[in-house]
């Protein structure tokens, strides 16, 4: 009879055991997992502040070119502004967007001057920009695998029993094609008046 209560009494225990060391396994993915979200959040973060930090050399090259293209230059200016105030993820990418709109009429707008399209210092500017531009793509997709990877984790059976219980929950905020991206932008390269 007291064998019968040993034997039963270390099953227990190994069964506390092993389900304690899952339990802390699938702890330690969520944490993992959530890490990465947010460290792919900041390096897309980091790689639109170099953007943000480029803007303002680059409307200083234009201006010099295109002083009665004001429109263009205010809207890029203000479109930076509001990505330095957002302080939300979801306004951080809205911002973001209305920036990289306005950064495309503008290099637009730099197509019509062929002085400017010619000037080392633009071309170099409008090289980096492009460079960084492509950073912030891939940070952006980098990003939205990582969220893909959490939320894939923090919804499969039982991880999402432990995910509830331990108050990890989908992140929702991907980056997503703008509406009417699906559509080529209209580029005119006929001469200013």
């Amino acid at each position: 009879m007291k064998i019968k209560w040993i034997v039963i009494i270390a099953l227990l225990a190994i069964l506390v055991i092993v389900g304690g060391g899952s339990c802390a396994g699938k702890y330690n993915m969520l944490v993992t997992l959530n890490e990465n979200v947010k460290t792919s959040w900041s390096q897309v973060e980091n790689v639109m502040q170099r953007r943000a930090d480029l803007i303002p050399n680059l409307v200083n090259a234009v201006k010099g070119y295109a002083a009665h293209e004001e429109e263009v230059l205010t809207e890029v200016t203000n479109a930076r502004a509001k990505v330095g105030q957002a302080s939300t993820v979801p306004d951080k990418i809205a911002a973001n967007s209305e920036l990289s709109s306005a950064l495309s009429r503008l290099l637009v707008v730099a197509e019509r001057y062929p002085d400017l399209k010619a000037n080392q210092n633009f071309i170099s500017l409008q090289d980096e920009l492009a460079g960084t531009e492509n950073r912030i793509t891939v940070e952006r997709m980098r990003y939205n695998d990582s969220v893909r990877q959490y939320n894939t984790y923090v919804r499969i059976f039982p991880n999402n029993i432990i995910a509830s219980i331990l108050g990890y929950s989908r992140e929702d905020i991907y980056f997503k094609a703008d509406e009417g991206s699906e559509k080529a932008p209209v580029v005119d390269f006929g001469k200013s008046e």
